[in-house]
């Protein structure tokens, strides 16, 4: 009897184990996923889409304005948006999407492409860092939206905001948090996570900011802030922002945007507007990096919806044509017109598509050629479909404006 019933409390235990297993769904707690490179780890996802698309688990409006795409953290989806004149975050219940709370968080500003935040929030256990498109910079908890510090950086350091706004997603590194307010000797800063006071300016650095998010890697030892200012790929110590190298070739005038990719001590950059892209090498001297260029190739010019690197081939929109090409050789593989010019992220070997004409498609990630593997029609918001797609938990999340829709794309 006693071993019947120990029987039946271990199976029981097992089946809760694995019930809980099942509903742990994997985070995306920041911009382009848990280490910035906009591919996602996730497996048994649908190889190819129904007609129409995946079904929809649920459907929310009320975001107001803005380009920003979502930060998943447990049960926590964090967007942001506006209420008014006001630039907001909110907090979504990942379920049903439903609002938990919201926070203004300064004015909401206009521009002639859109307005709005154009950020992604970070999270970081019990906090959440926030940008908005006027520079003010924000740490939150989680649980109840209290303020634990705020800053705005760009008049703290004396930047400028870019004529496009602010559209920068900030980077948890450690103790430390790191933007770009692009002041004078402030291009880049770091501060700290927990109470907002500053510790370290790039003293030797005084671009201005451009559009893109900082990247954070090793090299040999020594931690380096991978950073796109409006003028330069440049590279800074971690520690204490030092400015290590500087490559000018692959930024243009207009708008650098892309997030880097970094592998196996190799940095990617690529900008739009006739430039190109580039790979050059980080080698450690002591306690300093430097960087060489490999190549400069104009078959990449991606202008804001990001690559991806998927077993050694970079993944992109060159302009307006999807494009495929060999990381380390900067070779072009192939091109297609694919959905047009979007943006893009990566799971289970394929790629998620999103075009700013409100196109949502699913192809292969692979170096012999472009496989759609279905499409379907988001509804038209007004402005163009920027944000970029997010896969997590067997949902994909695509945010257009003032809606936020979670389709299931879990294989049975």
């Amino acid at each position: 009897m006693r071993f019947r019933l120990f029987f039946a409390l271990l199976i029981a235990l097992v089946l809760t184990g694995a019930a809980v297993g099942a509903m742990a769904a994997p985070d995306w707690p920041q911009w382009r996923g848990p280490d910035r490179t906009g591919v996602s780890q996730e497996k048994g996802l649908l190889q190819e889409w129904p007609a129409g698309g995946p079904p929809v688990v649920w459907s929310i409006t009320g975001l107001g304005k803005g380009y920003g795409t979502v930060a998943i953290q447990r049960d926590h989806i964090f967007v942001q948006g506006t209420k008014g004149k006001d630039s907001v975050v909110f907090c979504l219940n990942r379920r049903d999407g439903k609002i938990l709370w919201s926070s203004a968080l300064g004015t909401n500003l206009e521009q002639s492409r859109g307005g709005g935040p154009r950020g992604t929030p970070t999270v970081d256990g019990e906090r959440v860092y926030i940008l908005t498109e006027n520079g003010d910079l924000a740490c939150l908890q989680t649980r109840d939206s209290s303020v634990v510090w705020y800053r705005n950086i760009l008049r703290d350091f004396k930047g400028r905001n870019p004529n496009w706004l602010v559209s920068e997603s900030p980077l948890i590194d450690g103790n430390h948090v790191i933007v770009t307010p692009g002041g004078p000797n402030a291009s880049v800063v770091a501060l700290d996570k927990m109470s907002g006071k500053t510790v370290w300016t790039s003293k030797e650095l005084s671009d201005r900011a451009a559009y893109s998010s900082c990247l954070v890697a090793d090299v040999q030892g020594v931690r380096t802030v991978l950073a796109f200012t409006a003028s330069a790929a440049v590279g800074l110590r971690a520690t204490d922002g030092k400015l290590m190298w500087r490559y000018r070739p692959v930024a243009n005038r207009t708008a650098n945007v892309t997030t880097p990719i970094f592998r196996n001590d190799k940095v990617f950059f690529t900008s739009a507007y006739g430039t190109g892209c580039a790979l050059l090498a980080l080698k450690a001297q002591g306690n300093e990096v430097k960087a060489e260029e490999i190549y400069f190739s104009r078959d990449m010019q991606n202008h804001h919806g990001g690559v991806v690197l998927v077993d050694g081939y970079v993944y992109g929109f060159s302009s307006r044509i999807l494009t495929c090409m060999d990381f380390e050789t900067g070779k072009r593989v192939w091109r297609a017109r694919s959905v047009g010019k979007g943006s893009l992220t990566c799971a289970d070997g394929r790629l998620y598509l999103l075009s700013e004409n409100n196109v949502v498609a699913l192809a292969e990630a692979t170096p012999e050629g472009y496989r759609e593997k279905g499409r379907f029609v988001i509804q038209d918001e007004g402005w163009p479909s920027w944000a970029h797609p997010v896969v997590s938990g067997g949902k994909l999340y695509i945010r257009n404006q003032g809606r936020l829709t979670s389709y299931n794309i879990q294989a049975d």
